[in-house]
């Protein structure tokens, strides 16, 4: 059997940033003590016309740049999201049509905090591995905010990842594996402005646990050891949490690093593992293999398993890569960003 991967990747992060000394200010907090504390310097911050849609088909445009097909032959579109701009329309048949995919196509906007463009991933790779399709575009996209004044302010950002799911990849997904359970950590009912959070309770039982237990999971499946991999991508609420996971599995600060670039960097939250994915994939080596994990509240975690083949080298340069996007980058104030993400009610 043909092996299944990505044949495409793509990502995008918004050019404006606000730096966690600039919200510090406006708050009269320690900024170097919340800096430190969080691993972020900084985050990205949605251009006034920019939404999850927008982010969704800058990042799909890259991945079919790198896949090299024709969009007609994308058979299923899945797009993950905590901050669908449409309570009630779905964001995908707009990026559908932007990016040219075909209307015999499956599509759902799929919603799961953090960690629904891995869940479309999983699917797409389903769908492909099953015969169902040849190609399927998987994309984890947000504008995610924090109420003024919450922990969330200094690192709920935006951004997005797209991955083309289909056979003769340039990376193959060898193996994949979830862990879930009902554990309420980050909430946003129907109406209100901005998600509330359990603060402490965030990391364990809910984000540890979970990222821990599906990466065990998935380890112990299938028989690798963390010195196997060259890289590990875990998900980013902050720089903290996935370096004292990565720790605690055993990971090296050298593999966690290039994917922890993204949140120090230009933190984009709900997109963050997607995005540190395609961070990797811009330097990784023919023969590397890759581990990831991603973590969604309410809770879940998806693990992945990817190996890079030598194809990738022919690709990575048809598009902009991530670090350019984090490096085209303009710091605005608080004023301006409290304009931009509508925290102003006129």
């Amino acid at each position: 059997m043909s092996s299944i991967g990505i044949v495409g990747y793509g990502a995008y992060v918004p050019r404006f940033r606000i730096s966690v000394e600039e919200i510090a200010r406006v708050w009269n907090q320690d900024a170097q003590t919340i800096s430190n504390g969080l691993m972020v310097k900084e985050k990205s911050v949605p251009d006034k016309d920019e939404d999850t849609i927008t982010l969704s088909v800058e990042a799909g445009r890259n991945a079919l740049a790198r896949a090299g097909i024709d969009p007609t032959e994308i058979g299923a579109l899945y797009i993950g999201s905590e901050s669908h701009p449409y309570a009630v329309k779905p964001s995908g048949t707009v990026v559908a049509e932007a990016l040219g995919l075909p209307n015999r196509l499956m599509l759902a906007d799929f919603e799961f905090a953090c960690k629904a463009g891995t869940a479309a991933m999983q699917v797409c790779y389903g769908f492909v591995k099953g015969g169902v399709i040849d190609y399927g575009m998987a994309i984890g996209a947000d504008t995610a905010q924090g109420r003024p004044g919450d922990a969330l302010e200094y690192t709920a950002a935006a951004g997005a990842g797209a991955f083309i799911i289909g056979k003769d990849p340039v990376v193959t997904l060898d193996h994949t594996a979830s862990f879930t359970s009902d554990t309420t950590d980050f909430w946003r009912r129907e109406g209100q402005d901005y998600p509330r959070h359990g603060s402490r309770f965030t990391g364990e039982p809910a984000y540890f646990r979970h990222v821990v237990s599906s990466s065990e999971q998935l380890l112990n499946e299938t028989g690798y050891k963390p010195a196997d991999f060259a890289y590990v991508v875990l998900h980013m609420p902050n720089g903290k949490f996935p370096t004292v996971a990565s720790k605690k599995l055993g990971f090296t600060p050298d593999q966690l690093k290039t994917g922890l670039t993204v949140t120090r960097m230009g933190n984009c939250y709900s997109g963050s593992s997607p995005v540190g994915l395609t961070a990797v994939l811009d330097i990784a080596q023919p023969g590397e293999k890759i581990f990831m994990t991603s973590y969604g509240s309410g809770a879940g975690s998806d693990s992945f398993i990817f190996t890079v083949t030598d194809k990738i080298l022919a690709v990575r340069d048809k598009a902009k890569k991530t670090e350019q996007y984090l490096a085209d980058k303009k710091n605005i104030d608080y004023a301006t960003y409290a304009r931009l993400r509508g925290k102003l009610k006129v």
